[in-house]
């Protein structure tokens, strides 16, 4: 198991970087409508909300949404807005047993309004960072973990959550969640 999230996770390092160096990957999230099924795939940016809203105008039969490997957000704001457009459209979100999403992709799945997942799925977090603080190195009752707490305030999640991914990894690395854990902060709709 550890040897083929080990490999799983150095493809998807392998690809971010080859998508940096040849100057893809920047803008946003891709999405594959296959039926009433969108595949994302990739980081979420700052076109996110905007290929959201295309999505649900141009295939308004699609119901989930699979996330198959969307390793963060290069825009932690446009991820919020795409994902309360997920939420508002009702929309479910679904990692399959191969996906990995961490960071943002997280916070994008817990938008459905039925989340489910596969046996093997992976879920990583971390601190977030500015470029200069991370969350974790902020006081509890500083407004710079407002962005998060409202946002799972608005899909019912624990806030307890949030405090746990600043703790679980500092923002240069990640942690990613057993079933014990996804199971702690309510990641499963009943």
């Amino acid at each position: 198991m550890f040897h083929t999230a080990a490999k799983r996770l150095a493809s998807l390092i392998i690809v971010g970087l080859i998508l940096v160096a040849c100057g893809g990957g920047g803008e946003g999230a891709e999405f594959v409508v296959d039926g009433d099924i969108a595949t994302m795939t990739g980081d979420i940016g700052p076109s996110t909300p905007d290929d959201v809203r295309a999505l649900l105008e141009d295939h308004p039969n699609v119901s989930t949404i699979v996330l198959a490997d969307v390793p963060g957000s290069i825009d932690d704001e446009a991820n919020l807005e795409a994902s309360r457009l997920v939420r508002s459209a009702g929309l479910a979100t679904h990692v399959p047993s191969d996906g990995v999403i961490a960071s943002g992709g997280v916070d994008f799945f817990l938008s459905g309004v039925v989340r489910t997942w596969d046996a093997g799925a992976m879920f990583g977090v971390h601190s977030w960072t500015d470029g200069e603080t991370e969350g974790a190195d902020l006081p509890d009752d500083d407004e710079g973990h407002d962005l998060f707490l409202d946002y799972y305030d608005e899909m019912n999640i624990d806030p307890d959550f949030y405090w746990f991914t600043l703790d679980a990894a500092p923002a240069a690395d990640i942690h990613y969640m057993t079933d014990d854990e996804l199971d702690r902060y309510g990641f499963a709709t009943p």
